[in-house]
């Protein structure tokens, strides 16, 4: 049920640009408080690790109304069609055009380019020493990856980075976004939408070896992406397919940074690797709600929903469920390993729960393979090459993304 605990000083401090250094204790008390609580945007939120996964699991709250529901202020015409905001059968059709360049077997193939990339933003880390990590080693590897899949020229990278970051920004609620904020996201939008459609254009009448291409020419059956869902498609890959995974490095190699122990075993250990993103992702996740609506009459957390009435999953919040994981707030590479973890109790294979960073159902994250493989090479090049690194800062600032959430820089040093 609502909570009556205290929720105004909670979800001021929920809310709080101040608080994205560490949201978690907030997140505690909020799921000690109660299951649900009412936000200022109308849509209350989720905290439990149960009911986030009832919410997401479930085929009967959807994802349609989230621009309806969080973004009020953005003009319907302004923004193109996107996948992440449809429904079966628009979903499943536009979503499997697109998959087939995401599949376990298409990303795998991109490991030797992936793996030159990483050496080579390493050999950049290592000449400088200094350096902030955010700009010299999570945005250039997965932004370089995704813009080289579309097609999008090198020259024009750093443009695509500052209109990504600017809708990223806009994921956040309407109602919790400043005026300046807003106006850089109607800014950002066009001029977005603008360079998508010249490139859309050019690579449909010159095909090349890129995912544009492919999906100009694609057809399933007779059918075929229109101009708005492939304009849509390329502004949401593009958003989903580095945003994400720059907080996922900056978040995860914090996170190790501050746990030496942890940097320590995945030494010792390479074959953690793979289990260690999963459990950096659940540690301190790069997405931190979701948004979903009744299709049907439906109940969690005790609440009864309407048809059309919505909910948050703060999925964060229910990556540290102590229902759900042992010693939730102890970062453990163990966890998700299938054998016995440092935090104690059966904590791999059927012992742990999925975490949540990737969503379930049939709006699990498309680009989840792409984003673990770029992970786990950066994480074998830097455990391979790099002697000792350290925090030049212990206080990293971080961006005002609530939804969204990473740092803004993070100044490390690196020694060979």
């Amino acid at each position: 049920m609502f909570t009556t605990e205290n929720p105004t000083s909670l979800l001021a401090e929920l809310f709080d640009p101040a608080t994205r250094p560490d949201p978690y204790p907030v997140y505690r008390r909020l799921r000690e408080a109660g299951a649900l609580h009412a936000t200022p945007f109308g849509l209350p939120v989720a905290t439990r690790h149960a009911d986030c996964v009832a919410i997401l699991a479930n085929q009967d709250w959807g994802h349609d109304l989230e621009a309806h529901q969080m973004h009020p202020t953005l003009p319907a015409e302004s923004f193109p069609t996107t996948f992440l905001w449809m429904e079966p059968p628009d979903h499943t059709r536009l979503r499997g055009l697109v998959s087939r360049g995401f599949t376990p077997r298409s990303v795998q193939l991109l490991r030797p380019r992936i793996e030159a990339l990483v050496d080579e933003l390493i050999d950049n880390a290592l000449a400088a020493g200094e350096f902030d990590l955010i700009e010299m080693l999570a945005y250039p590897l997965p932004l370089t990856v995704i813009c080289e899949i579309l097609g999008v020229p090198a020259a024009d990278h750093p443009a695509v980075q500052v209109w990504s970051q600017a809708l990223a920004r806009a994921f956040d609620p309407d109602a919790l976004m400043s005026p300046q904020a807003l106006a850089e996201r109607n800014r950002a939008i066009p001029e977005f939408l603008g360079y998508f459609s010249e490139l859309v254009e050019h690579h449909r009448n010159e095909p090349g070896d890129n995912l544009i291409s492919v999906l100009a020419q694609v057809e399933d059956g007779g059918d075929r992406l229109t101009a708005d869902e492939l304009l849509g498609t390329c502004v949401t890959l593009i958003i989903a397919g580095h945003e994400t995974t720059v907080n996922l490095v900056g978040n995860g190699m914090l996170a190790l940074l501050r746990n030496p122990d942890q940097l320590a075993l995945l030494r010792a250990e390479p074959d953690l690797i793979g289990p260690a993103v999963e459990e950096l992702l659940r540690y301190d996740s790069p997405i931190h709600l979701n948004t979903r609506a009744a299709k049907r009459e439906l109940t969690v957390g005790g609440q009864v929903f309407a048809p059309g009435e919505g909910v948050v999953a703060l999925i964060a919040c229910a990556n540290r469920d102590p229902a759900a994981y042992p010693d939730p707030e102890r970062l453990d590479l163990r966890r998700f390993a299938g054998g016995p973890g440092s935090s104690g109790g059966p904590v791999g294979g059927a012992g742990a729960p999925r975490h949540l960073s990737f969503s379930l159902g049939h709006h699990y994250c498309l680009g989840a393979p792409l984003a673990l493989l770029e992970m786990e090479l950066l994480l074998a090049g830097f455990t391979r090459r790099v002697a000792s690194a350290e925090l030049l800062d212990d206080a990293p600032a971080y961006k005002p993304n609530l939804l969204i959430r990473g740092l803004a820089e993070l100044p490390v040093r690196f020694r060979a």
